[in-house]
């Protein structure tokens, strides 16, 4: 695979020498750095990276290069990835009734904020839910789900999964949960939004809740799904402050707008590859 830009991504045990490697590696094999952003995890020993680099002259060899890099990343322990930086990965799609968080990231979609291919939107609601949404050229899947059904239910989900090549799922507040099974088959590819309350409010309702008891903070909270519920690695948050003169369907609309940012972000942060996991945490690299 040839490229004009490329990103490299990669995680090691911290000890000196290792940017240097990076970037002498990298000149011998004729590149320029255009960017690069590193941070040393002192608790953890940790060490992370990111160089955004094009070649001097021509194009490059992918292979060639990742081939190449295979001697410095086992002297330093790495775990790398090279991949083009136009690359565009594949996203599918997963709503419920919900759907202000489905409609901001077609939105975005559209207008060329977030570069992806959208491979399809499944729910477990029909798509006359959605009939004033633009769902033109996007693949539509009714997969509904009860107790009984939810093992086939996900069995057919991870057909879609896998059979469409999908490289990151977004959940846009699909109010189902996904079994430990499933979570684990997407660690580190699925992304989730919740509220996220100050302190924090379970069950049904809970700006209604987070009302009654006079919060005045509300968030959200982008994450990567595990199978701890609502616990896995943190993207991105964002809060916006209320007083008493907000109701609760005040508290609704501004948390709707938090969730949309939230999870837009998030989503963002993962395609340009400025997202690496850390043990229960996550390193981002932001722009």
């Amino acid at each position: 695979m040839t490229t004009d830009r490329c990103v490299l991504t990669l995680t090691c045990p911290n000890r000196p020498g290792i940017v240097a490697a990076v970037a002498s590696h990298l000149f011998a094999a004729g590149c320029n750095i255009l960017d690069s952003n590193q941070f040393d995890d002192i608790e953890t020993g940790r060490f992370f990276m990111r160089v955004v680099f094009n070649p001097v002259q021509g194009g490059l060899d992918l292979t060639a290069l990742q081939t190449d890099f295979v001697g410095v990343a086992e002297r330093f322990g790495m775990s790398f990835t090279f991949r083009p930086a136009q690359q565009r990965q594949r996203v599918l799609i997963l709503a419920s009734r919900f759907d202000h968080c489905l409609a901001d990231l077609l939105y975005r979609w559209r207008i060329g904020e977030l570069p992806m291919d959208i491979v399809g939107l499944v729910s477990n609601h029909p798509r006359e839910t959605y009939a004033h949404l633009d769902l033109t050229g996007i693949a539509f899947h009714h997969l509904p789900v009860t107790r009984e059904t939810k093992m086939e239910q996900e069995a057919a989900l991870y057909g879609l999964i896998r059979d469409s090549g999908t490289d990151l799922v977004v959940l846009a507040r699909y109010m189902q949960i996904l079994s430990d099974a499933l979570a684990a088959k997407l660690s580190g590819r699925c992304i989730n939004i919740h509220h996220s309350f100050l302190p924090g409010f379970k069950g049904a309702k809970p700006y209604h809740q987070a009302h009654a008891r006079g919060v005045k903070l509300i968030g959200a909270t982008a994450h990567y799904v595990t199978a701890d519920l609502d616990e896995g690695p943190i993207i991105e948050q964002d809060v916006e402050r209320i007083s008493h003169f907000d109701t609760p369907d005040d508290l609704v609309r501004k948390g709707r707008d938090i969730e949309r940012r939230v999870l837009a972000k998030a989503v963002a942060l993962h395609l340009d590859g400025r997202v690496m996991a850390n043990g229960k945490k996550t390193v981002v690299f932001r722009d």
